[in-house]
């Protein structure tokens, strides 16, 4: 989960893709209020508020890893 706001956020990301620059999702879920809502109401985040930019970041990372699966597979 990552906090644009924070310097360390982009850091660390830049620096965990830089060792391991072909294990390591294009996809970043952004941190927000809506996430740490969700479990508190027993929900996912999907379900809770499928509008809100971490549950969009959640589907856009599952799009990725379904395209690599069936790119995989071919």
């Amino acid at each position: 989960m990552y906090d644009a706001r924070v310097g360390l956020s982009a850091q660390v990301a830049a620096e965990v893709r830089r060792h391991f620059p072909d294990r390591v999702f294009r996809t970043v879920i952004p941190r927000n209020v809506r996430l740490s809502e969700a479990p508190s109401y027993g929900q996912p985040v999907i379900l809770y508020d499928i509008r809100c930019a971490g549950a969009e970041g959640y589907l856009q990372l599952a799009r990725e890893v379904i395209d690599g699966a069936e790119a995989g597979a071919g």
